[in-house]
């Protein structure tokens, strides 16, 4: 059963401890090349987010503004496609191999929609950037930037689609390896189109945006070349396992792909909404939170991580018919939880400073980036504790609720609290780009406590035959 072990009698015998300790090493085995592909796709934005920076705030501030309007799009596709992981790795534990490869091309249908969406919006943002009163210079930064990046979307939803198939049968190390192949790339164009190299004219973040898509074209036609002669996928041949749209399984896929991808876009889009709240208050602001943003991002790929191997793991048992020892990873998952919180709340109130200047050589950008990297540090430990819940659930295909949970809390708690602490004087001096951070702290506090209220209280079904 590859990385995840199909369980055994004699596991239930076992200690709590031990077998607590097992199923961590399972976590650790799925999670850390999630981890490292995490952190790979992540440099991509670090690695804008710093050489924009040193070129210019307007680019810092275009680039940023850009990502905060197409991350909210292709998180919720990404989530979309994101129920083919916990559905063929439940078809890889009922050992039902039948139904996997007609999942995974259900997904790419459901990737190629995803993409022709994702373009039309991008490139057609004129409205919003003229509502927003952005500088002229920096308008131009972020359309330029978002008409480049689209042309790497296809490639990106691709990948994203095919991940189901690698991650959902436990080769985590597949995704891995091109993430980091991807970013290999990344980094020379940016240097080449942002700067001016090699005979070309100097882009500043526009180039960020051509040297994205052409990094995640090369890592796509890499995977495809890959999947399509490696012996380990031999019984699951892309091309030789064509199947037509199947609309029941569309259905099905959606509607556990849907809330995860709503969820996500929820989260993210709050994110963006901030940005774009501040945007009016200049540059040097922006480009404070966009740093911020993208460090705590960072540091969110080992929690995330994690999830993503608990989702797959939950997943596998429960298809397995072995809900106890999914009940007891999921749990006892939330112990990793909250030590990993707990150790980037300590490195953020330290390395603030260092953090700063890494980013950018601007002084005033790095006074407002480590004011507020202090909140995030406490913003870490609500964060981290919830994605544990939500994960876990969605390993169980329980998808709606928590949407609904995340909703509130976000949007009918975050949001609102950052902004009457940003903006107003209601319940203590209008704190600016801080008083979102706390906002955001309290809106993750809330949906930890309602997302662990579920997850204990919940009882899953066995799904002895999962929809085909």
């Amino acid at each position: 059963m590859d990385e995840t072990d199909q369980p055994r009698p004699a596991e239930a015998r076992k200690p709590l401890v031990s077998r607590t300790l097992t199923e961590w090493k399972t976590l650790a085995i799925l999670g850390g090349p999630i981890l490292i592909a995490q952190v790979a796709q992540m440099a991509n934005g670090v690695i804008d987010t710093v050489m924009a920076g040193h070129a210019s705030a307007e680019d810092l501030a275009g680039v940023g503004i850009g990502s905060s309007l197409w991350m909210p799009l292709f998180l919720f596709f990404m989530g979309m496609l994101g129920a083919l992981q916990p559905i063929i790795s439940g078809y890889n534990g009922a050992r039902t191999p039948a139904k996997i490869m007609p999942a995974t091309w259900q997904g790419l249908y459901i990737a190629g929609v995803g993409a022709i969406i994702m373009i039309l919006l991008l490139t057609n943002v004129h409205p919003v950037l003229e509502g927003l009163n952005l500088e002229a210079n920096t308008a131009r930064i972020t359309q330029g930037y978002l008409s480049a990046f689209a042309w790497g979307i296809p490639a990106l939803l691709l990948m994203t689609a095919l991940r189901g198939l690698t991650d959902g049968l436990g080769h985590t190390r597949v995704i891995m390896a091109f993430s980091v192949l991807s970013t290999l790339i990344n980094l020379p164009l940016n240097y080449i189109f942002i700067y001016g190299k090699l005979g070309l004219p100097a882009m500043g973040g526009i180039g960020c945006g051509w040297a994205t898509s052409l990094s995640n074209g090369s890592a796509a036609i890499a995977l495809l070349i890959y999947l399509n002669r490696s012996k380990l996928y031999k019984q699951f041949h892309l091309i030789g396992s064509w199947t037509k749209p199947n609309i029941p399984l569309i259905r099905y896929i959606l509607s556990v792909g849907i809330p995860i991808g709503f969820t996500i876009f929820v989260e993210a889009s709050m994110f963006s909404v901030i940005a774009l709240f501040l945007a009016p208050l200049g540059p040097v602001v922006v480009g404070g939170h966009q740093i911020a943003l993208n460090v705590v991002s960072l540091l969110f790929m080992l929690p995330l991580s994690i999830g993503m191997a608990l989702t797959l793991r939950i997943s596998f048992l429960i298809g397995a018919g072995a809900p106890d020892t999914a009940r007891l990873i999921s749990r006892s998952s939330l112990i990793l939880a909250a030590a990993t919180a707990l150790m980037f709340a300590i490195l953020l109130f330290v390395f603030s400073q260092g953090i700063a200047e890494l980013y950018t050589s601007d002084t005033n950008v790095q006074a407002v980036t480590v004011r507020l990297l202090m909140f995030a540090a406490i913003f870490q430990v609500a964060d981290v504790i919830q994605v544990a819940c939500i994960s876990a659930l969605r390993g169980y295909k329980d998808t709606g609720i928590p949407m609904l949970i995340m909703l509130f809390s976000f949007w009918g708690v975050g949001l609102p609290l950052g902004y009457v602490l940003a903006f107003t004087d209601l319940l203590a001096p209008a704190m600016g780009a801080a008083g979102f951070w706390v906002g955001l702290t309290g809106g993750l506090a809330s949906a930890s406590i309602l997302l662990g209220w579920r997850l204990f209280r919940y009882r899953p079904k066995i799904d002895g035959q999962l929809a085909s």
